[in-house]
């Protein structure tokens, strides 16, 4: 399901209705004229240029400063020791990124993807216009798609990119249409089916007074793997490191030679803190996952590679094919880091001295000033979605976390869905719930005026933005047992995606042992019983796994499906059934799965 009906209703409410946009019958639409619009500055000086570079990726519309662990970065001391630091916030964003422009003539912001989609109310509500508007204001010069903003299907990406009216909720702002953003949208591999072509630019070249530097976005192949079919439909997602040496050579005829890479793939450090030194030497040292083969591969004529979608932060140097060492970022998420990153152009080759280049994060502090600005935009938002977002569903008795192999309010959600199924159906059995659609915690303290242990509508819906319904499958034992194994295996074994169980569903997961063999099956078992491999299961989940996402083609293939309703519907009536100001919803234990370490 696309849309969340409730969602509209109540946007209708505290909205003035516009004039639908009307849309064409193209996929999608091309990227405005400000494509490789020239800057202008100060006169040509010397051989050398020193080009800031400041980037961020997935930000997911957290306009406001996020809650809990998501709004933390973790600080390594020189003694090996570690601290936690507050971060993030766009009116905190705003006053860094312009403070560190200052002084620099020549600079340049950048993003790798997820700038939207899976985000708090405040810009979901509005599909994401008001995070389009932030971004505009924090002068963002370009960024590649990432898998989220395809969440909403190619033709809603376009309208976030060229502007107009919501094609059904209409404009939020009775005086003015919705003008898009200023910046290009790069996406070089994705392609119409039909017709072969990308969807949006695939490269643009930036210019001042003689120095050209181009760049090249792309996101990763697998976003048909996590993105709901709908919103995929007709189109083709290619191979990052083709697509990206593709572009190099169009680009280098073209006679740009200074080369960035914005890629929406990224690694894992071996360190969680954002200035760990990812290149120091050592056994489980450094940085591991997709981006590395990306990296070793990407042709040489590319000088730095901004990257994101795993949330991690580093700045590492990869050797590139040639065995020259190359820059790789990435800002870890929600706008908590930015990068800075200086890349020494030559004016006589017209390329980037790889030996000058220098980059490190940095956290956004939220002990400076506010941007004034982003302070407007935001209050000016969350006024319309004040009615939705303020009011109470249910009361919680401390923090309810998502982190963690499994974690509580995973147990929460799957139990939520568990109830709301056997509503439509008494038969259901369990219902499993895939990590990545829980966004983040429900937290103790009040984040308004609602007081403490209050969970609102908007924080709620910050958990779980997605639109998803809540979907019934019958699933033999062994395709249940198969779709375990499946969390640790094949697409998930490098890194493993662990789904949330519901009350009753028990099982060991041995992480000293390898791929599908990690699941111990004769541990599986379903309220004290072992799951039987020829009998029939009745399993809720949400559309996305059902539909097979998250590498978990065994849920693909449930027979006898009844489509319910929205799972944040579902997860506010379970809560709001289940508890009250004088008996809150407990802390879930996160003791169904048993991990051997």
């Amino acid at each position: 399901m696309s849309a969340r009906p409730q969602k509209k209703r109540a946007a209708r409410r505290i909205l003035v209705a516009a004039a639908v946009l009307s849309t064409s019958g193209a996929l999608i639409a091309a990227i405005p004229a400000n494509a490789g619009e020239t800057h202008t500055g100060a006169a040509k000086t010397g051989r050398y240029q020193d080009v800031q570079l400041l980037s961020f990726n997935d930000l997911h519309g957290n306009l406001e400063p996020p809650a809990g662990s998501s709004g933390r970065v973790t600080h390594l001391n020189e003694d090996g020791t570690t601290k936690t630091i507050d971060a993030g916030g766009v009116e905190y964003l705003a006053t860094h990124l312009r403070e560190a422009r200052k002084g620099n003539t020549y600079s340049i912001t950048a993003a790798a993807g997820d700038m939207v989609g899976a985000s708090p109310l405040i810009s979901g509500l509005f599909h994401d216009e008001p995070t389009i508007e932030a971004l505009n204001g924090l002068d963002l010069d370009v960024t590649s798609v990432g898998n989220h903003e395809f969440d909403e299907g190619a033709k809603e990406l376009a309208r976030l990119q060229n502007g107009g009216c919501h094609p059904e909720d209409g404009c939020y702002n009775d005086s003015e249409e919705f003008e898009g953003a200023n910046f290009p949208y790069l996406a070089a591999n994705v392609t119409d089916e039909k017709t072969g072509k990308p969807i949006l630019k695939p490269y643009w070249v930036w210019k001042k007074n003689g120095v050209k530097i181009g760049f090249i976005g792309v996101t990763l192949e697998g976003t048909p793997d996590i993105v709901s079919a709908e919103g995929v439909k007709g189109l083709k997602f290619g191979d990052e490191t083709e697509t990206i040496n593709k572009y190099a050579k169009v680009l280098q005829k073209q006679g740009v030679k200074s080369i960035v890479a914005l890629i929406h793939e990224g690694g894992a450090p071996a360190s969680g803190a954002y200035n760990y030194n990812c290149d120091s030497p050592g056994p489980g040292d450094g940085i591991s996952g997709p981006i590395v083969d990306i990296a070793k591969n990407v042709t040489p004529q590319v000088d730095a590679l901004v990257t994101g979608h795993t949330h991690q932060a580093y700045a590492c140097t990869i050797n590139d094919p040639a065995g020259n060492p190359r820059t790789v970022t990435s800002a870890a998420s929600f706008g908590r880091l930015y990068t800075d990153t200086t890349l020494t152009y030559d004016r006589w080759t017209g390329d980037i001295a790889r030996t000058a280049v220098k980059s490190a994060n940095h956290v956004v502090t939220r002990d400076v000033a506010k941007a004034a600005d982003m302070t407007e935009l935001i209050n000016r938002w969350k006024a319309l979605a004040a009615p939705v977002a303020s009011k109470p569903i249910g009361y919680i008795a401390g923090e309810i976390g998502n982190t963690g192999t499994e974690s509580p309010l995973g147990d929460m959600i799957a139990d939520a869905q568990l109830a709301y199924a056997k509503s439509l159906d008494p038969e259901a059995d369990l219902a499993l719930m895939n990590p990545g659609g829980i966004r983040a915690p429900l937290t103790y303290a009040a984040t308004g005026s609602e007081g403490d242990g209050v969970v609102t509508y908007g924080e709620a819906y910050t958990v779980q933005p997605f639109s998803n319904t809540v979907n019934l499958v019958d699933l033999t034992g062994a395709q249940v047992i198969t779709a375990l194994q499946q969390q640790v295996s094949g697409s998930n074994e490098a890194s493993p995606k662990i789904l949330q169980v519901s009350a009753g569903l028990t099982y060991t997961l041995d992480l000293t042992k390898a791929g599908a063999a990690r699941v111990v099956t004769d541990s599986v078992k379903l309220n004290g019983a072992a799951i039987d491999p020829a009998a029939t299961y009745r399993v809720a989940m949400n559309s996305f796994l059902a539909g097979g996402g998250d590498g978990f083609a065994e849920l693909g293939k449930g027979a006898n499906v009844l489509v319910g309703g929205d799972d944040l519907a579902a997860f506010e009536s379970y809560l709001t059934a289940n508890s009250s100001a004088a008996t809150p919803y407990p802390v879930p234990a996160a003791n169904r799965i048993t991990i051997v370490k």
